[in-house]
């Protein structure tokens, strides 16, 4: 920045694109002074004379106004009041035509002045530098100050400018042929000009500040430069008389070199732009606190006798100005607000001035005929080259007829100054910027109408969410009396928690009281059975009972630990199935109590057992001649009670040693006894049997074996060679695991500790009875219920029907050898 800024001192100056240079028409207007007319016969005030919002009106018709009296009040952004440029009386407020190229009525105040001249109190600020800046914001606005250049922007909007300005930059360029308003205005008050520029230095602060003035306005340069003199950071420059240099983005690029981007303002870069006019109303506004309510006009054109500027009142009607500077209309008299580049031709001469009126032209048809009839485009690109703004002027101009808005805007219509140069330069006569215009003016009507139309959906919504709101609330009111009846439900169903509460607890006694009564009735029955009722204590029974084994079988592996079992696991299963059916015949055998020797009956039954067991020896014998140690392999099995059945062959040779160990005893004790083979095997069909009498024949059985094993195990002792079946089956089985050899290792030293047990309370006992008794007692001390009774005699009916099995397989074998 420190580099521009020595550049911009010494004087460098940038070219800007474009521009075209028609004649100025300047010479007769700029080198007469500023004279004032006398008042008019009344004053039309459009309450809106600039870019924004209207003001509130302070006064009604029929009232006396003073000269500066405000009139309206701004009331929304971009809103700047109104002031009496006299005093007099209201006469009307009323739409009446405005300073617009259709004339189209706005509403006004109508002033008749009563020549008194009575202004109002004012408020002068002459050290203004010991305001604040808000203060002094408030006072140019409230003055209704706006851009008096022609654009009409609210000057307080740019004095309040929140961005850093850098560069302060004072448009006295004027580029518009006729126009010399702001000429003479810097010849006659160039003073009031630099205060005025002191003034905005203050608020905004730049570091420099820039007088740009055309080089045919030497008067107005040299007057410039005189009351700059005494100042650093003003410096005045001259640059090209060139149309549009006057233009606010064009003047920036020729003094500093930057460029304004599309879209975007001067203070985005750091500069700000103001009219000597607007500086002028500035400094008498804060200095003296005189509003805003007169400007210098230029009347120029050949129709008028008296060309020259004015200070005109706002609120004068054309009508005046031109009939105290010697108007002589010609046929089809055209009169044009502004100048021939950028102004409009009047559809009347009952317009008032405004404060954007900076010319009024009367030119005769010859000095400016009207333009010809608009002809096709030969696609010269001349109106591209004019262009300030690096625009496409023929292309915008198609679109726009085509009212193709959308690309319009992606090709920056609104860049468009509307300078006219275009149109100047076009062969054709294309009227470019009134295409132009009335695009802009469209599609400003469709944004507004876009932005009504998205107002009126957010009143829609917001309505409909305050009904929906209203009828929440109504329906809330309305159950607001049912706030008793949801907590008498949530009471009742506590309560109805509490009775189911109470009702679990009453059935949980219940369930205890069935509990009790059934064991009561379980005692009854013992008794009429002729038991006494004991405790149920079977299951602390068995505890101790597994207890035991598990002591027995630790010292036993103590004691052995490097004994494997000799049977495999195939045959631990099978001796399973028979242990379990002695188990289950010991706790039928409880039932029993029978002190004294068994009867003739039971004598016969015990027969009919032997017999049975003979049987199953003699065919079993067949297949299981050389099993060694079977009784080893028996007891060892019957710590297994869960093991799974496997191979038929395995338990039928087990089977078959404990069969032949019964059988051996019982033929010592039934030696009288004459039942034939065939009589065994009708009672072997009886294996569902579960009276209590089945259940006696079980436990006698049971007894019998156990001391066949005793017997069997010592006669069995020195046989050195395995039946020819057992080494089959020890061939076909798999090797035993480690574990499953520790498991036999123990299960061996149980039966055996067992065997030797039954051996020495077996050894004077001469009756099956007894020795049924007493394995019962070594069991449990409990005697076994009815239905533990019939699951053994089941269970020794299924080891019949296996050992049968078994025989048969034997015999298939000893055949297919035999072959």
């Amino acid at each position: 920045m420190d580099s521009l800024l020595s550049r911009i001192r010494r004087g460098e100056l940038w070219q800007s694109p474009g521009g075209i240079h028609p004649p100025t028409h300047k010479h007769k207007t700029n080198s007469l002074p500023i004279h004032s007319l006398p008042l008019p016969e009344k004053l039309v005030l459009p309450i809106k004379q600039h870019i924004g919002a209207e003001g509130q009106l302070l006064v009604s018709a029929g009232e006396q106004v003073l000269k500066g009296q405000a009139l309206t009040r701004p009331n929304a952004n971009w809103s700047v009041p109104v002031h009496a440029p006299t005093s007099g009386r209201i006469v009307d407020i009323t739409p009446m035509p405005s300073a617009h190229p259709s004339a189209i009525p706005e509403l006004s105040i109508i002033i008749e002045p009563d020549g008194q001249e009575t202004w109002c109190e004012l408020v002068p600020h002459p050290n203004y530098q010991q305001l604040s800046a808000e203060r002094l914001v408030d006072i140019i606005h409230y003055a209704g100050i706006s851009g008096m250049g022609g654009a009409g922007f609210p000057t307080y909007v740019k004095t309040a400018s929140k961005q850093p300005i850098d560069i302060l930059i004072v448009n006295g360029a004027e580029c518009e042929p006729y126009i010399s308003a702001d000429d003479v205005l810097m010849q006659a008050h160039s003073e009031e000009i630099v205060r005025g520029i002191h003034i905005i230095q203050h608020l905004l602060g730049p570091e420099l500040t820039i007088i740009g003035i055309e080089d045919d306005k030497p008067k107005a340069i040299e007057a410039m430069t005189q009351a700059c003199a005494d100042y650093d950071n003003i410096i005045v420059r001259a640059i090209e008389t060139k149309y549009p240099s006057g233009g606010e983005k064009q003047l920036i690029q020729i003094l500093t070199s930057k460029e304004v981007p599309a879209g975007g303002i001067p203070a985005d870069i750091g500069v700000l732009v103001q009219n000597v006019g607007t500086l002028y109303a500035i400094q008498q506004a804060v200095e003296l606190g005189k509003p805003l309510i007169e400007r210098v006009v230029t009347l120029a054109g050949e129709t008028l006798e008296l060309q020259g500027n004015v200070w005109a009142l706002l609120g004068t009607e054309i009508k005046h100005l031109l009939a105290f500077q010697g108007f002589n209309p010609e046929p089809m008299q055209r009169v044009i607000m502004g100048g021939p580049m950028m102004g409009f031709t009047l559809p009347s001469v009952r317009i008032p001035v405004v404060k954007t009126t900076n010319c009024i032209l009367a030119p005769s048809n010859q000095e400016m005929p009207a333009p010809g009839d608009e002809r096709a485009c030969i696609r010269c690109s001349a109106c591209a080259d004019a262009c300030p703004a690096s625009l496409l002027p023929q292309q915008l101009q198609w679109f726009a007829k085509t009212k193709e808005y959308q690309k319009l805007e992606e090709h920056k219509l609104f860049d468009c100054i509307e300078c006219g140069a275009c149109a100047y330069v076009c062969p054709s006569e294309i009227p470019l910027v009134q295409y132009y215009r009335v695009a802009k003016a469209e599609i400003r009507e469709q944004q507004i109408e876009q932005v009504k139309a998205e107002r009126a959906r957010e009143r829609f919504e917001a309505r409909k969410a305050r009904l929906e709101r209203e009828q929440e609330e109504r329906r809330n009111r309305h159950k607001r009396p049912s706030r008793s009846a949801a907590k008498s439900s949530e009471s009742k169903e506590k309560v109805a928690e509490a009775l189911a509460r109470v009702k679990a607890k009453k059935t949980e006694q219940g369930n205890n009281k069935e509990k009790v009564a059934e064991a009561i009735a379980r005692a009854k029955a013992k008794k009429a059975q002729g038991e006494a009722p004991e405790p149920d204590n079977s299951e602390v029974a068995q505890a101790r009972a597994q207890r035991k084994e598990q002591a027995r079988a630790y010292k036993a592996q103590k004691q052995q630990p490097e004994q494997a079992p000799s049977a495999t696991a195939d045959d631990k299963k099978a001796a399973v199935a028979a242990a379990v059916a002695r188990a289950k015949a010991k706790k039928a055998q409880q039932s029993e109590q029978s002190d004294s020797q068994p009867t003739a009956a039971e004598d016969k039954k015990a027969a009919v057992a032997a017999a049975i067991a003979r049987a199953k020896a003699k065919k079993a014998a067949k297949a299981d001649a050389s099993t060694q140690q079977p009784h080893e392999a028996a007891e060892s099995a019957e710590g297994e009670t869960e093991a799974s059945s496997a191979e038929d062959n395995k338990k039928a040779a087990v089977a078959a040693a404990i069969a032949r160990a019964k059988a051996k005893k019982a033929a010592k004790a039934d030696a009288s006894t004459q039942q034939p083979d065939g009589a065994a095997e009708s009672a072997e069909s009886k294996t569902e049997a579960s009276s209590a009498e089945d259940n006696k024949k079980a436990a006698v059985a049971a007894a019998i074996a156990r001391a066949k094993a005793k017997k069997a195990a010592k006669a069995d002792a020195s046989t050195q060679q395995p039946d020819a079946e057992a080494e089959g089956a020890s061939d076909e089985t798999e090797a035993p695991s480690p574990e499953d050899n520790k498991k036999a290792a123990v299960a061996a030293a149980i039966a055996r500790a067992k065997a030797k047990k039954a051996a020495k309370s077996d050894a004077s006992t001469q009756q099956p009875d007894g020795a049924a008794e007493r394995a019962e007692a070594e069991d449990s001390g409990v005697p076994p219920s009815p239905e533990e009774k019939k699951k053994a005699a089941v269970a020794a009916a299924i080891a019949r029907a296996k050992a049968k099995k078994a025989a048969r397989e034997a015999d298939k074998n000893d055949d297919e050898e035999s072959s």
